[in-house]
């Protein structure tokens, strides 16, 4: 249901060849397939249940209900309950075309894998920030939590802010003594590196 909240369903695929494709025919329409292929899809079934997919899809994206107690309202339900299939249906054929994608395209493999250690690096980032009480949050009440959370989004961003500003000057000022830099470079560029940062300051 990713697309139509909005979002591409991009993972980056650790076991390729444990992964199942579904497809809208017989198995035997696909001879070159066959060993990945998991089973035929019921697309009957997502065509009966439509209106209700795009219910749901419209009151998350209003913020009427969260995505979180949607999917612990469909867990509670009988396993055959028909929107739950319909959605299980739906989610193997995104999972099915994003990885007919991914086997190929290169390119898109190489911007998932990006992607995803931009991610891994900020969290990395926190990690490090976060090193009193070993990177737990231990409050008891919802509100300190989020409290807690929060100082540590924010330190967290004035740090890339402060890498991003000065890698910027870094630059402007190499330009300036007539060593201008390749711009083809800056996408390798990072503002996520905290080494030169004391993060614990000074005892």
């Amino acid at each position: 249901m990713m697309h139509l909240l909005g979002f591409r369903f991009a993972p980056r695929i650790r076991d390729l060849g444990e992964t199942k494709l579904y497809v809208p025919q017989s198995v035997q329409d696909y001879p070159t397939l066959r060993p990945m292929i998991g089973g035929t899809l019921n697309i009957k079934h997502v065509s009966a249940h439509w209106d209700e997919i795009l219910r749901l899809a419209t009151s998350i994206k209003q913020g009427t209900v969260t995505a979180s107690l949607m999917l612990r309202k469909l867990g509670s339900y009988p396993r055959q309950n028909g929107l739950a299939v319909a959605l299980r249906e739906l989610g193997r054929i995104e999972r099915t075309l994003f990885i007919l994608d991914w086997l190929q395209s290169v390119e898109l493999r190489r911007r998932v894998h990006a992607g995803l250690n931009k991610g891994e690096a900020r969290n990395a980032l926190a990690r490090a920030v976060f090193f009193n009480r070993l990177g737990e949050i231990r409050d008891r009440s919802f509100e300190q939590q989020r409290y807690r959370a929060s100082g540590l989004n924010l330190v967290t961003a004035g740090i890339v802010l402060w890498n991003t500003v000065y890698l910027e000057r870094a630059t402007q000022g190499l330009t300036d003594a007539g060593k201008p830099v390749n711009t083809d470079l800056y996408q390798y560029l990072s503002p996520l590196g905290w080494e030169h940062v004391n993060l614990t300051g000074d005892y």
